[in-house]
């Protein structure tokens, strides 16, 4: 079976936004930081204010879906958020998707609400507070 898992890199607030979706979605998280790795990992060693960061952290939202992501080392260049992706959530339950949708938007920034369309699902398209853009979908013909 082929899964396929969003990853997301940020500049340093990993922690807080993966403790705000864990607010959201629920699940199991989990989270090593820098200082976890061997030290030889990281060319130049690490500032205790880097060693503190997330490595990589996992929100196990069920059996089928794991959102995971980390804070970008320092010789990396800095994560810039843009429009090239969604990340995309599909839901049998249009009044959970209006509560997910509902919370993601807290803060964000709405680019079409959650709504009723004319492919016969209920649909938005938002960007949450730390700038990752979601889009969410409910297929009425697929509701529970």
């Amino acid at each position: 079976m082929l899964t396929i898992n969003p990853y997301i890199n940020f500049n340093g607030n990993c922690e807080e936004v993966f403790n705000f979706y864990k607010s959201i979605f629920g699940g199991e998280l989990q989270l090593s930081r820098f200082k976890d790795a061997p030290a030889d990992g990281m060319p130049g060693g690490l500032s205790e204010q880097d060693a503190n960061k997330v490595l990589h952290v996992t929100l196990k939202i069920n059996e089928n879906t794991v959102l995971m992501g980390s804070d970008c080392p320092p010789s990396f260049p800095a994560v810039t958020f843009g429009n090239g992706y969604n990340v995309s959530i599909n839901i049998t339950d249009e009044t959970e998707g209006q509560r997910i949708f509902d919370a993601l938007s807290a803060g964000g920034k709405v680019f079409m609400p959650y709504q009723k369309t004319f492919w016969g699902a209920v649909f938005g398209m938002t960007s949450d507070k730390f700038g990752v853009q979601w889009m969410i979908n409910c297929d009425l013909g697929q509701q529970k």
